[in-house]
């Protein structure tokens, strides 16, 4: 699973998610890209299912690059816990995915190819994407 080796404070507030994102809104390094629509917090499970989903079908014959990384822990209390007695444990990461920004770009495969892939991988996503390509 994905996460931050180290950081600088164990527990994050939960902060806002309106705007477009500040980076990330062009493709870099691939040809074919997978943009998010709307705003969500993309755990480090969802990134891997999906990752493993487009690693299986481009079957080592593409380039994928995952653009997002969850360095934002989530905390949650134990259940049936009185309130008060502090901020719960950190229980997974996520990445804060703003509207616009670049998922995943794909590289070395054709584009009928890459839409399909990005396809199946856009169900196991929490929100809703666009194939995008690169204008040359």
């Amino acid at each position: 699973m994905l996460m931050p080796k180290k950081t600088k404070f164990r527990k994050m507030q939960k902060g806002r998610m309106g705007g477009i994102s500040k980076g990330a809104t062009e493709l870099e390094f691939g040809t074919f890209g997978l943009r998010a629509l709307e705003p969500v917090w993309f755990s480090a499970q969802q990134i891997e299912a999906a990752r493993m989903t487009i690693s299986r079908e481009i079957k080592k014959q593409g380039k994928l690059f995952i653009r997002v990384f969850p360095d934002k822990p989530i905390t949650k209390k134990p259940a049936e816990t009185r309130m008060g007695k502090g901020k719960g444990n950190p229980e997974f990461w996520v990445a804060v995915v703003k509207r616009e920004r670049i998922i995943f770009e794909l590289s070395e495969v054709d584009e009928e190819r890459a839409k399909a892939i990005f396809k199946m991988a856009a169900y196991k996503l929490p929100m809703k994407t666009q194939f995008v390509k690169k204008v040359e």
